[in-house]
């Protein structure tokens, strides 16, 4: 099989991550004889260094020309210390998420056994947890007008019925394929546009008899985080609320540097880590890569790659128990970002060489 790949590798480690997912790719499409064709574009802090924009018009272009799109990171110091600032690099993400459409994030987090220890949580609550986000990502406050004067500023939060349908949609099929369990996150006690999301929501279950809603609200779910994670298993809920319980969410296994995350839209697919550029590690090799591999396995899946994901996810498990894992997983590991991804790449080429 031959896919065509957008890959963006965007700010800080970003690069570095990526890298060691695209030999991860290569190995795979070595042992299964398929073709990846990588088409390298600028976006974030880089676009607008070498091109004076976060989302250079031939970087749009060829995203939509090809069938699937990687990301790394986006963000630097430069201008996060800069109020004064016009162009930002995070505005390069947000246009090309508006631009596709890509209006779903789905972040699937579980827990290896293996490093239950790192948690911050006591590893008895870590006992079955196995959740999935679906954060609506191209509506809310992040898109709403924007007023700026010079002693008031605001921010307006929107929703369409059709916006939450939509998702709402998707996370009710995944509750169907899953544990047949819901909940909306949301602050519908004070906000309206929280009170629509309900609303809906409210409707579309009565499609969906077979599957169990709950409702929380962000502050009181944000607790029941960290209190009683294994409680949930598919939640929805808005742009903000699902940028900030991802992101609570993504430490419980004890790196944000292990999570992946997928954005759908109706034609177009973008696969990412979740973590930030985080620019202090740039170019010191010292990344977790394991985001971005497992961002990879989640774009084979939607290729119909079955096989070969689960070839990334053992081979990703068998690293992490071996212990070839980085500093922020091990404190006195010597391990880089590229031995992890070696690693991964050798595990992946052994079972090549258990075949034959």
């Amino acid at each position: 099989m031959e896919k065509s790949i957008a890959v963006l590798k965007g700010d800080g480690i970003g690069p570095e991550v990526i890298n060691q997912a695209l030999h991860v790719l290569d190995a795979i499409a070595s042992k299964y004889n398929h073709t990846f064709n990588y088409k390298e574009e600028l976006i974030g802090a880089i676009g607008i260094i070498e091109s004076d924009s976060p989302l250079p018009d031939k970087t749009l272009k060829t995203c939509k020309a090809s069938d699937a799109i990687f990301l790394g990171a986006i963000g630097d110091p430069m201008f996060d210390n800069n109020p004064y600032a016009k162009i930002r690099p995070e505005q390069g993400l947000l246009k090309l998420r508006k631009s596709l459409e890509l209006y779903a994030n789905i972040r699937p987090v579980k827990i290896f056994d293996s490093l239950k220890h790192l948690s911050p949580l006591k590893s008895e609550r870590l006992e079955n947890v196995d959740l999935v986000i679906y954060r609506e990502l191209t509506g809310g406050i992040y898109f709403g007008e924007k007023i700026k004067e010079d002693k008031y500023s605001a921010d307006l939060c929107c929703y369409e019925v059709f916006e939450i349908e939509r998702i709402a949609k998707m996370a009710f099929n995944e509750a169907m394929r899953r544990n047949k369990k819901l909940c909306l996150i949301d602050k519908a006690n004070v906000l309206e546009t929280s009170r629509l999301w309900r609303q809906v929501v409210q409707e579309m279950a009565l499609s969906y008899p077979e599957v169990e809603v709950d409702y929380l609200f962000i502050d009181n779910a944000a607790m029941q985080m960290i209190i009683n994670p294994s409680q949930f298993d598919v939640i929805v809920t808005s742009n903000m609320f699902g940028d900030i319980i991802s992101d609570e969410a993504s430490v419980l296994g004890g790196s944000i540097g292990l999570l992946p995350s997928a954005s759908y839209g109706k034609e177009y697919k973008m696969y990412e880590p979740v973590h930030g550029s985080y620019p202090q590690a740039k170019g010191k090799n010292i990344a977790n890569p394991i985001a971005a591999i497992l961002s990879a396995e989640m774009m084979l899946r939607d290729f119909g790659m079955i096989e070969e994901a689960n070839d990334i996810a053992t081979a990703v498990k068998k690293t992490i128990e071996e212990n070839i894992v980085t500093s922020d997983l091990d404190p006195t590991s010597d391990f880089r970002c590229s031995d992890v991804g070696n690693a991964v790449t050798n595990f992946i080429n052994e079972s090549v060489n258990e075949l034959v």
